[in-house]
């Protein structure tokens, strides 16, 4: 079981629980179809973002395998939501999980993803003692293969063409991490 300490601060950022305050913000990028390009739904109307900032406001602790932390992350020095960060428990057995990120474009090439990224990582490695923590993508989501690369995630697998995603078939790359390979 995991409950974090909130806020999470790392060098420039906060990682708190989302709460229903946050809409215009989480709008701001999820109603955009470059953010949602990758992902398996498409730009969001306001309707659609606030049913699923309802959702995440909840996911603040890690209770048992299935369950994620889903994380608003914000500016430290001027409070401004610029993405989530989510780290999901997906076996209590093997002891592995997943994390994941959206971020705003606008705040694209300033290393806050893997900033934020790490710390899901510490989170679930130090706290939640997993041994393997997986990122998946969209192989043609070359930035966020690059964020999982600067975390030192080794990519084990392209998976061709093995979704059928918003009318085509997308091809996956994992990408992964053991606790022993992993440095703090």
């Amino acid at each position: 079981m995991l409950t974090p300490l909130y806020p999470i601060t790392t060098g420039r950022l906060l990682l708190r629980p989302f709460t229903l305050d946050d809409l215009d913000a989480v709008h701001a990028y999820e109603s955009r179809a470059d953010v949602a390009r990758y992902l398996y739904w498409e730009a969001r109307d306001r309707d659609t973002s606030r049913a699923f900032l309802d959702k995440r406001a909840t996911r603040t602790t890690l209770t048992d395998e299935g369950d994620a932390l889903d994380l608003a992350v914000t500016l430290r020095d001027t409070g401004d939501l610029i993405g989530q960060a989510l780290l999901i428990w997906t076996s209590r057995q093997h002891r592995q999980g997943e994390i994941g990120y959206i971020f705003h474009p606008d705040h694209h090439g300033h290393g806050y993803a893997p900033e934020a990224a790490r710390e899901m990582l510490r989170l679930g490695f130090r706290d939640l003692d997993l041994h393997r923590i997986v990122g998946r993508l969209d192989a043609r989501n070359t930035a966020s293969a690059r964020v999982l690369e600067k975390l030192h995630m080794r990519r084990e697998a392209t998976l061709v063409d093995n979704e059928y995603v918003k009318g085509e078939w997308a091809t996956e790359a994992v990408y992964a991490i053991l606790r022993t390979e992993w440095t703090p």
